[in-house]
């Protein structure tokens, strides 16, 4: 297994998927870095050099990944909700945030139903 930004990328799999175990890294941000690297995207890990992998983890480094951006996310939402604006109140109260319907749906944001107190079966 190669190791990139502290994620350990799967030897069978194409360089621009095994990229995309990397927080941060998306399907676009992993073709660009194989651009920029020169590296063919259908290339497998186990197959690249050390060259090779030395030229992605700095290509990598470049951007905001794991740690860093989950913890600029995380600070983005806490100042939503110390603002107590509306998007900041919903982050609180575990609602959609972006206007979606929650009388039907909204199922995975609200979590399970709740029993009803007294109702007979």
């Amino acid at each position: 297994m190669a190791r990139i930004a502290g994620v350990n990328i799967p030897d069978n799999a194409h360089i621009s998927i095994g990229l995309q175990h990397i927080y941060g890294v998306g399907i676009s941000r992993a073709n660009q870095i194989c651009q920029v690297t020169q590296i063919n995207p259908q290339t497998k890990v186990a197959n690249l050099t050390q060259d090779e992998m030395e030229s992605i983890r700095v290509q990598v480094g470049t951007y905001m990944i794991e740690g860093d951006l989950r913890r600029e996310v995380s600070m983005n939402i806490k100042r939503l909700i110390d603002l107590k604006c509306y998007r900041g109140t919903r982050h609180l109260k575990g609602l959609p945030v972006r206007g979606q319907r929650t009388k039907t749906n909204a199922r995975t944001r609200k979590g399970p139903r709740k029993a009803i107190a007294g109702k007979k079966k």
